[in-house]
């Protein structure tokens, strides 16, 4: 999938780039685990993006997920969704523009209630400028995109 013009400009003036593959799975994974092995709930229940273990892990939407805790485990098992990232845990600002990019779990941000991801922190400043129009975009994106995804 071919990149916009400005999120291409953004990605390589953010960080060093990482690979966007060609085929892409319906939900980003790094090695097979979701948010790079990092706890979803923690995010929302500790304001913090914390390691997830083997310990504690399972498997949904196509991933392994892993959580800090039993609880943090019990409390995505009763609400997936509530806790699962937007956009299949791809680039939140990327989406935006609707591409497909990989996430830095250390550029987040909860909104209303939901976790959004970026590629990088330089995106994730650009990306909370406008939240609200960025998010409008994305959602607006996202169900055409999530379609072609395995």
């Amino acid at each position: 999938m071919q990149l916009t013009r400005r999120t291409a400009l953004v990605l390589l003036t953010a960080t060093i780039a990482t690979p966007v593959f060609a085929a892409m799975p319906a939900q980003y994974t790094k090695g097979g685990l979701a948010i790079a092995g990092y706890d979803p709930v923690a995010y929302f229940t500790e304001s913090d993006a914390r390691k997830g273990s083997a310990d504690h892990s399972l498997s949904w939407n196509g991933a392994t997920w892993r959580f800090a805790s039993a609880k943090n485990k019990k409390l995505f098992e009763a609400d997936p969704e509530k806790y699962a990232p937007q956009y299949g845990g791809y680039c939140a600002y990327a989406m935006a523009n609707g591409d497909l990019v990989s996430i830095n779990p250390k550029a987040w941000d909860i909104y209303n209630g939901k976790l959004y991801l970026n590629y990088s922190s330089v995106v994730w400043a650009i990306w909370s400028r406008n939240r609200n129009g960025y998010i409008s975009r994305a959602d607006a994106r996202w169900p055409n995109v999530s379609k072609g995804l395995s």
